[in-house]
């Protein structure tokens, strides 16, 4: 099994444990009232925006840094970034439902749910603190993709499709997503190639593009601005050195 592959059936086994002990009426409905951001619209104001994450470890770097998520995310906004990333995955990222609501509660940024949505429970339950869901083209066929991201817009979520190469990238506009990120680390073998969002970005036009990992300086940043991307996503980079996130919302 690939790293994926592991996490993706973790993440099986808390949806299974989730619905034994939730009332799927209740979680909608709870869904449905909670008030969200907006998430798509803070991607598509004018300029580069920058989408900070707080992630603890990660498989490929191992642990990273401790993170109270309230002050964190908080020193995010301050330094501008547009939405906040935050992992909620337990055990290969230590992250939790709890830093979801503690950032969110922090600042007026709109946040997405980012972990490894397999089940449509896991779509619900973001709805009911969150304003944008993650979801990994890889692991959807064509019809269930397009019936997840539907859910997610029916409960007020963006949903953002995340895809790695031209299979994946077609997937994602064919389920109608809007936002759709480009992850140049290949989720297989952990590489990281900023090549990846240079050789999709013209395939996916017209959506709003995020690309993500990979982006640790400046240069970085320009050369995926000036390849088609409205944003970027940066996560382990921020984490070790916060300031980044001021001098990536200050490019010209």
């Amino acid at each position: 099994m690939t790293v994926l592959d592991e996490l993706a059936a973790a993440a099986l086994r808390r949806a299974e444990e989730l619905k034994k002990r939730t009332d799927l009426d209740a979680l909608y409905e709870r869904a449905m009232l909670f008030e969200k951001r907006d998430f798509e619209g803070a991607l598509a104001a004018p300029g580069l925006s920058v989408i900070s994450e707080i992630k603890r470890a990660s498989p490929s770097a191992g642990f990273i840094r401790e993170a109270d998520p309230g002050p964190w995310a908080a020193s995010y906004e301050r330094e501008g970034a547009s939405c906040l990333s935050i992992l909620t995955e337990p055990e290969r990222f230590k992250g939790s439902l709890e830093d979801l609501d503690a950032a969110r509660e922090a600042t007026a940024l709109p946040v997405i749910r980012k972990d490894f949505t397999v089940d449509e429970i896991q779509v619900i339950e973001a709805a009911t603190r969150a304003d944008a869901v993650l979801l990994i083209a890889a692991l959807f066929d064509d019809v269930t993709l397009a019936r997840y991201v539907s859910l997610s817009i029916e409960v007020g979520l963006t949903p953002l499709v995340e895809v790695h190469d031209e299979r994946e990238a077609d997937l994602a506009l064919e389920s109608g997503a809007a936002v759709i990120g480009v992850n140049n680390r290949d989720l297989r073998d952990f590489t990281v190639d900023l090549g990846t969002f240079e050789k999709l970005a013209p395939r996916l036009a017209g959506a709003n593009l995020v690309a993500e990992s990979g982006v640790k300086t400046l240069e970085d940043a320009r050369r995926l601005r000036d390849a088609g991307a409205d944003a970027v996503l940066v996560g382990e980079a921020a984490m070790r050195d916060p300031a980044l996130v001021a001098r990536l919302a200050a490019l010209p």
